[in-house]
């Protein structure tokens, strides 16, 4: 599943579709509603309607509401992790590797909003689901690519050779939480992209990173 599909208008998507498609448009209908409310509160009858369906038709490709936050996680995770990937593809300084990985995952969280609400629920759950699961995944994958870019780093001498690659990844990481808990406060997710080279900046010169 691409990033493509949540790039068309609610009122374009044609009813009758592929099965995958239907299941990609659902994906689709879940982030954008994610990114004007309350994640826990998003029922299945507000995804059918916003998908111009009714319930019936929603479940004959889904057969629990589970099931469509398992495939929304799914989609988060992957579309992030692509996303962080593509930033720093064709960098050679691990240095910046680390600054566009940083401002990708930061213009990936402005263009869905709605992605660190539905991360941030189910990480708060009490219970194992498996849509927790697939987060918890998510951030492990992301500290390991982070703690390789920064073990590079310091091989080529771009990094203080005796920096905790572990601790730096858990910073990095929480440094976007904290930027997006800030935006989420002050209701401008759009204030993001102008505060994060600031932010950015602070961090590269916690780590020894050369200006």
């Amino acid at each position: 599943m691409t990033t493509h599909y949540l790039t068309r208008n609610k009122m374009n998507r044609p009813r009758n579709l592929p099965a995958d498609e239907r299941r990609a448009h659902t994906v689709e209908a879940v982030v954008e509603l994610a990114g004007t409310r309350n994640p826990g509160e998003i029922t299945t009858m507000a995804i059918a309607r916003h998908m111009g369906l009714t319930e019936g038709a929603l479940f004959r490709h889904f057969p629990t509401k589970q099931a469509i936050w398992q495939s929304v996680m799914e989609w988060v995770a992957e579309s992030l992790l692509d996303r962080v990937e593509r930033a720093a593809r064709d960098l050679d300084s691990p240095s910046d590797k680390l600054r566009a990985m940083f401002l990708g995952h930061i213009d990936f969280v402005a263009e869905h909003p709605g992605v660190p609400r539905m991360l941030f629920g189910e990480l708060q759950k009490a219970d194992s689901t498996v849509p927790k699961r697939i987060v918890q995944s998510l951030i492990q994958r992301y500290a390991q690519r982070l703690q390789q870019t920064l073990e590079a780093g310091k091989a080529c001498a771009e990094l203080q050779a005796d920096l905790d690659s572990g601790a730096a990844a858990t910073l990095f990481i929480g440094t976007i939480q904290g930027l997006v808990m800030q935006s989420l406060l002050v209701g401008d997710m759009a204030r993001i992209r102008e505060e994060a080279p600031k932010v950015y900046a602070i961090y590269s010169r916690g780590i020894g990173a050369r200006p």
